[in-house]
């Protein structure tokens, strides 16, 4: 964990909402490392492995998650199921000035790591700026509204949100007028989901990601 950069915390609205391929695109974007401090599920490919394959960068811009839990579940119940007690103390971020480092949740903000703590609770310990991402579809407004108020309520600072999915005026407009919120991204439905074809997606243009990549480079 020597030699951190400036970093992001990437969250979601909920679980499978495209959180690691907009990840992989903020890596490659800012030229960043990438570090998932909990994976639940080891069977398939994970998301570390996931990122450096579509963000095409080598295994030294890969940290090393700090728990690697078996079951695909809530890190709470994956860490039980593996006799593993995930503290807070277990995550530490201290800045260097070496390369911008893109931290990936798991789940939402109220995801529980153990029986006290949730993943809120990392963010608000790491204390890095926050991108939310969500989906375009029916139901994203809500999510995503609820989202940016609990970050809120905790002091976090919302760098942006990435939608992810079919583009979608009427729930974009809603998301950044009700949230005042910049949109950073979005990421639409990607077949084939390669890495020249993710690094194809343009930023969304405007002051929000003009922000973010002053601040990740330093």
């Amino acid at each position: 964990m020597s030699e951190c950069g400036p970093g992001v915390f990437v969250t979601g609205t909920d679980t499978g909402v495209g959180k690691s391929v907009a990840a992989a695109w903020l890596a490659r974007r800012l030229n960043a490392c990438y570090w998932k401090p909990v994976q639940s599920g080891l069977e398939d490919e994970t998301d570390s492995m996931l990122v450096a394959r579509l963000a095409a960068i080598g295994a030294d811009r890969i940290w090393p998650e700090t728990h690697r839990l078996h079951a695909p579940l809530s890190p709470h119940e994956s860490a039980r199921l593996d006799g593993v007690e995930i503290g807070l103390a277990d995550f530490v971020w201290s800045e260097s000035g070496g390369r911008p480092v893109v931290v990936e949740g798991a789940g939402g903000v109220m995801v529980p790591l153990n029986g006290r703590d949730r993943m809120i609770d990392l963010m608000v310990r790491l204390a890095l700026p926050v991108v939310v991402v969500a989906r375009t579809a029916l139901g994203t407004i809500n999510h995503t509204l609820l989202t940016l108020e609990a970050l809120r309520a905790r002091r976090l600072e919302v760098a942006g949100v990435i939608l992810s999915g079919l583009p979608n005026r009427v729930n974009r407009e809603a998301i950044m007028g009700f949230g005042g919120v910049a949109l950073l991204a979005e990421i639409p439905w990607l077949d084939p989901l390669t890495p020249d074809v993710l690094a194809a997606v343009s930023p969304w243009p405007g002051e929000g990601w003009e922000a973010l990549g002053r601040r990740m480079a330093g």
